[in-house]
């Protein structure tokens, strides 16, 4: 039982990590964090490709709810959500990990 706490609380950890990344890059560019990518020098597009695959669960949730009150069918949230959960599970591992990495050298 233990452990699908655990697990719920590493993926509420990744989806908030996701959520701070969205604000971050919204409140530093001006405009909400979507998957394309539009700069030229490869400094700027590695930083984005990072920021996105760290913010990926925010964009992909935006995008659901979005579609969701535009009058997609509601599998379509479902799935979303899903993909969302899955993807802030595993960017919550990372992070987490990190921490821990991190803090054994403090």
């Amino acid at each position: 039982m233990f452990e699908y706490v655990f697990y719920a609380y590493v993926a509420a950890i990744g989806f908030c990590t996701a959520g701070i990344a969205a604000s971050l890059s919204q409140m530093i560019t001006g405009k909400p964090l979507g998957f394309g990518l539009g700069s030229v020098h490869a400094g700027s597009t590695l930083l984005g490709v990072l920021t996105r695959v760290l913010a990926g669960p925010a964009i992909v949730m935006r995008n659901a709810v979005k579609a969701a009150f535009r009058g997609r069918p509601p599998y379509w949230l479902v799935f979303s959500t899903l993909i969302s959960v899955v993807w802030s599970f595993f960017s919550g591992v990372v992070v987490v990990e990190l921490l821990f990495r991190f803090s054994s050298y403090i």
